[in-house]
């Protein structure tokens, strides 16, 4: 299954509803990011080194990086969707 890593403006409910969908999800707040002015290239360079596809809902920024030759696991670019557990079934 896909190894995932929540931006730090990602909603943690969907973040729980993936895990008890059997997803193995890590989180800005995690990993100590969260706050701490981290660019997005940096968010997704270590969503890369830790084998992850990066969950966001901020898309202009991150297609904007996908769209450069960044090389990485992949970017889920969600619009938010207060229903958690659509959005986490959608994904």
């Amino acid at each position: 299954m896909v190894r995932l890593y929540a931006n730090e403006n990602f909603p943690l409910p969907v973040v729980e509803e993936l895990r008890r969908l059997g997803y193995d999800v890590t989180t800005t707040f995690e990993t100590g990011q969260a706050g701490q002015a981290v660019s997005d290239v940096q968010v997704l360079a270590f969503a890369k080194t830790e084998k992850r596809v990066l969950l966001t809902l901020n898309r202009k920024h991150f297609v904007k990086l996908h769209q450069t030759d960044f090389d990485h696991y992949g970017i889920v670019a969600c619009t938010f969707d207060p229903n958690f557990v659509a959005l986490a079934q959608r994904i």
